[in-house]
């Protein structure tokens, strides 16, 4: 390798300090190759800015958008590695048009986000957050107010059987669950038999299932999916789910369904519009748990997706395709090959 491979990480992996806000986020990848060097942006901004990548090959984001303008003077970056598995916040376009890769990193997040969604199933019916606050507030002779009820023959219901959906199934294999159903338009009829999941419509599976398990990515074709009617359709004791995305679910919708108590209750990571810096109006209801897009991080999650996100970074250093590649079509456009043959350089 004849000159450096720059990679920067965004300022929010550190904290006001530089102190590293996360045990490991995967940089002993780059141990023993010394053509890397990893150093990070000065600030956070909610928008990365042409003048933060300027100088750098490769960029692994936390949280920051990506957007055109970002991209406006990328003639030396040729790779931005997502860290975690949505692309919402990233223009892929643009990173197409300006010769950039986007990967991220599928695999790495599921058994974490599979675990904690079970975590928050048995919390919700068991209410657990209801009891507990029995006993902080002094209440000990409500509790027969509070009954919970079992995971046993009750229907999992899956929109989008993809990694975390699959492992989902999985984790509650043994429980006494009833076979889970799934709404996934496009996977394959394969994925549904190996996991042992019956394929149904959206109509059919809100109507059927106890937990609606919300696992797909925010795109044109899932924004809004579920508003007034798809929540209408729920049963009256079922809970919705939602470690995707915020703008999956008409939060207007699901606060008047909580409001009359047209579902049992819900537990959401993610909102419409983030970071929530004041209270959330779904505070008032104490059939919801909510977690600020977060209670699936856990030391080996973000060490899993660090190694992989990181690998990606270090694969195109060595001129090698990456896995988790978010747009392709790249390899076959001879700009970008150029570009990155530019870059890498050779020994």
């Amino acid at each position: 390798m004849t000159s450096k491979f720059r990679i920067a990480l965004t300022a929010d992996f550190y904290d006001e300090s530089g102190t590293p806000r996360y045990a490991d986020i995967g940089l002993d990848t780059f141990q023993g190759h010394d053509h890397i060097n990893v150093s990070q942006f000065a600030e956070h901004r909610s928008e990365m800015t042409p003048d933060q990548l300027a100088g750098y090959n490769a960029v692994l984001v936390l949280t920051p958008k990506v957007t055109a303008n970002s991209l406006i003077e990328s003639k030396d970056l040729i790779a931005i590695s997502r860290f975690g598995v949505g692309y919402d916040s990233v223009d892929v376009a643009a990173c197409t048009e300006n010769n950039v890769l986007l990967t991220i990193t599928p695999g790495a997040v599921d058994r974490p986000v599979a675990e904690a969604t079970v975590g928050w199933m048995i919390a919700l019916t068991h209410r657990m957050f209801q009891k507990d606050q029995l006993v902080r507030t002094g209440r000990w002779d409500e509790r027969s107010q509070y009954m919970g009820c079992e995971l046993r023959d009750r229907t999992l219901g899956v929109v989008g059987l993809g990694g975390i959906g699959r492992k989902l199934v999985q984790l509650l294999q043994g429980l006494g669950m009833n076979q889970p159903i799934a709404y996934d338009p496009v996977a394959s009829p394969d994925v549904f038999a190996d996991t042992g999941v019956r394929s149904v419509e959206l109509h059919e599976l809100l109507s059927t299932a106890d937990f609606v398990s919300l696992h797909c990515p925010l795109n044109d074709h899932t924004r809004g999916l579920i508003g007034v009617e798809q929540l209408a359709m729920m049963k009256n004791d079922a809970y919705l789910l939602n470690l995707a995305r915020g703008g999956i679910v008409d939060e207007d919708a699901l606060f008047e369904a909580l409001s009359k108590g047209t579902i049992a209750g819900a537990a959401l990571d993610c909102f419409e519009n983030e970071p929530v810096t004041s209270p959330h109006r779904f505070a008032e209801f104490d059939n919801v748990i909510l977690a600020p897009h977060s209670i699936a991080w856990t030391h080996e999650l973000f060490r899993d997706i660090g190694r992989t996100a990181c690998q990606s970074l270090l694969d195109v250093s060595n001129g090698t395709k990456p896995t988790g590649v978010v747009n392709p079509e790249l390899f076959q456009k001879q700009e970008f090959i150029d570009k990155w043959r530019r870059i890498v350089g050779s020994e």
